[in-house]
Order: C-alpha cells, then structure tokens, then sequence
C-alpha cells in the first residue's frame, strides 16, 4: 500500500476546510481550520454569497486570508459547475461520489443538512491527512467533454419519450377496441376509424387522438435530426473521439448508437489504469460474501455508470450473434450457452465484463478482440 503524506500546510492546520451541502433552494455550507467548525446558509447558486462567506470565514477560525482553501460537495443535480467555479476562484476541490461516504448504521439516525456537512469536513481532513479509502473522488470532465456527451442522451430520453407518445396512441384506441399499428398515414386513417361496433369516434376522441399523435410526431422528427448529426460528425471525424467510434464501428456486431455512449461516457476522456479499474466504473466488479463459515456471491457492484452496464450487456448478446467465431463468443459457449436461462442471464454479465475490456484494449493498444471479425 502506498503512503500519502499531507503537505506541510495541512499539516501544520494552516488550511480552510470547506464542505457544502447542495438542495434546491438552500446551501449549507461548512467551515473548519481543524479544531473550530463554523456554518453559514446561503441561497442556491449565489455566488457572490458563497465567495463572501469563505472571505469571512477566514477572520472567523483566524486563518490568514491568503491560506489554502480545500472544498468538497456531494456530486448531484447542480454538475460540475459549481467545481470549475471554485477552481477558477483558486479552490481546490473534490467532487464526492455520494455513495461512498460513511454512514451510521443505526436503524434510525439523525439526517439534516447541518449533520452532513460536519460528516462531510470530517471525511475532507481524513482524506487530505492521508486516508484516501474514506471517500470516493469522482473524475470531473472538463466543459467541452461533458457537452460532448448531450447528443446521445438527448437521445436516449427521446427514445423514452416516444415510446410513451405511442403507447399512449394505441391505448386510446384500444379504449375504442380500435387494434392498429401507429403507421405514417395514420393522421388520414383517423378520419376513417371506426369502433369495434362500427360506431364513430366521438370529436373529442379524435381530437385528443391527432394531438398525441402529433406529439408523437414532433418527437419523432427531433430523434432523426439528432442521429443525422451525429452520423455526420462520425463522418467528418475531427476529434479523437470521433474517430475511435469510427475504430469500434469497424468491429462487426458494434454499430454508432452503441459505439457513441462507449466513447463519449467512457473512452474518450477518462483514464484507466488497468482492469479492474475499468470494471469498477462500469458496475460489473463482484462482491463476494466472506465472512466466517458464510460465503457467498452478491452479484455485481452496479455502482458504476449504468448506461454503459446496460449498453454492453445489449451489446454482448448482438456480440454473440454477429461474433461466433471470437474467443469470447466460444468461451461463452462453453461455460453457460448449454445451460438454463438464468445461468445464460448470470453468463452475459460476466461477458459484458469480458467485452467491455476487451473493447478498451482495442482502442487503447489497437489490439484485435481474438478472433473478432471486422466490417467489409
């Protein structure tokens, strides 16, 4: 294990300790120079407020107001911006995965804001005096890379979105016992339903039948508008990211909705050390059960980023399909194809995990999954 020494500063308690607790319409906001805790409450968002109280809170714990200042938030619906701010304001920040702070566990324990944030200055002075397994620090993108990734969710929220519109569209109908597919010309074929009697459609029906419809319609048109321009940044191909979703598209089996997310979520800026590492990310690490006689497996972590979990396990099935000859498609077929659905299920992770790696590999050191074959 590697020992990570404080610097002199922290050391010798010459630092503000900052940690902030983000809400809707509140901040809370933390302060300590080690021994002395001080709290301040200001709007969401007011920046002027936040710069103030961390000037003030200088005087108030008798630190120099030329000290260092180590910040630290929760990571949730306000971003990133709020860190790029602080660092721009010569902050030094962390951005904390939520899910690996400590908590009580007590069946009932006290949980405000101002509870919060005393935990959160203590989990900031462990972790700059040198435990850096009591919180997670999360790898913040920088603005460009995080605008890179809104086509594709976009994307994906108008998928979700569509599909309500029609599922609303065909249970309207079937209210009527009208059973038909949602085709283009069913803004003319309105005019003509009828109900399972033959009766006619009342003119509200109707109406509310055309307005979801063209909702339905508006959406429709926003999804082949965003998949037009993402195919033509695919083609022009000026950054890096581009051209590794061009690298995983000439891997037969992997097509541009499913080599987007992998790049622009995962490969394209974040960095990796070895395996393990990138499994974690994903979700797709065990957790095994050891304890005394006790031993057990949980299943996967899922702490990781669950649109690239659910991505590649898509994307291990459409493997074995378009890859029967790869050795991660054979090394399947051994171990779980011959089995029943729940061991295929259970398989399939364990491949996802297999895939996900060997895809980094490929656009890391340009090393071919063996046995893979390429797109004419």
């Amino acid at each position: 294990m590697t020992a990570v020494l404080p610097s002199k500063d922290i050391a010798n308690g010459l630092v503000l300790y900052m940690a902030m607790e983000l809400s809707n319409k509140k901040w809370k906001l933390g302060f300590s120079n080690g021994s002395k805790v001080r709290q301040v409450t200001i709007e969401s968002g007011d920046w002027v407020a936040l710069t103030g109280a961390v000037k003030q809170a200088h005087g108030k714990l008798g630190l120099a107001p030329d000290c260092q200042v180590y910040s630290c938030y929760e990571a949730g619906r306000d971003g990133f911006w709020v860190h790029r701010a602080l660092h721009a304001a010569g902050i030094n920040n962390r951005v904390i995965d939520s899910s690996s702070i400590e908590v009580n566990r007590r069946r009932r324990r006290a949980k405000t804001d101002s509870v919060d944030v005393h935990a959160l200055l203590r989990l900031l002075q462990r972790y700059l005096g040198g435990e850096r397994g009591v919180m997670s620090v999360v790898r913040v993108p920088t603005a460009e890379e995080e605008d890179r990734r809104r086509l594709h969710r976009e994307r994906e929220r108008l998928l979700k979105e569509r599909g309500a519109h029609s599922a609303r569209v065909k249970s309207l109908l079937v209210v009527q016992g009208i059973r038909i597919s949602l085709g283009r010309d069913f803004g003319a074929q309105l005019e003509r339903l009828q109900g399972a009697r033959g009766e006619a459609l009342g003119e509200d029906a109707k109406a509310e039948l055309r307005r979801e419809y063209e909702r339905y319609q508006l959406v429709h048109e926003q999804i082949k508008t965003l998949e037009a321009e993402q195919k033509r940044r695919a083609q022009r191909a000026d950054h890096q990211t581009l051209r590794q979703i061009n690298q995983l598209m000439l891997l037969k089996g992997v097509g541009w909705q499913s080599s987007w997310p992998l790049v622009m979520e995962f490969f394209g800026w974040r960095e990796f050390n070895n395996r393990r590492e990138l499994g974690a990310c994903a979700g797709l690490t065990p957790t095994p059960y050891d304890s005394g006689a006790s031993r057990r497996e949980q299943g996967i972590s899922k702490a990781g980023n669950r649109r690239i979990r659910r991505l590649l396990v898509e994307l291990s099935w459409f493997w074995l399909r378009y890859q029967p000859k790869s050795a991660l498609s054979q090394w399947f077929g051994r171990r779980f194809a011959q089995g029943g659905k729940r061991l295929r299920r259970i398989g399939i992770v364990a491949l996802a995990r297999k895939l996900l790696i060997a895809l980094w590999r490929y656009l890391k050191d340009g090393v071919l999954p063996e046995g893979a074959a390429l797109t004419a």
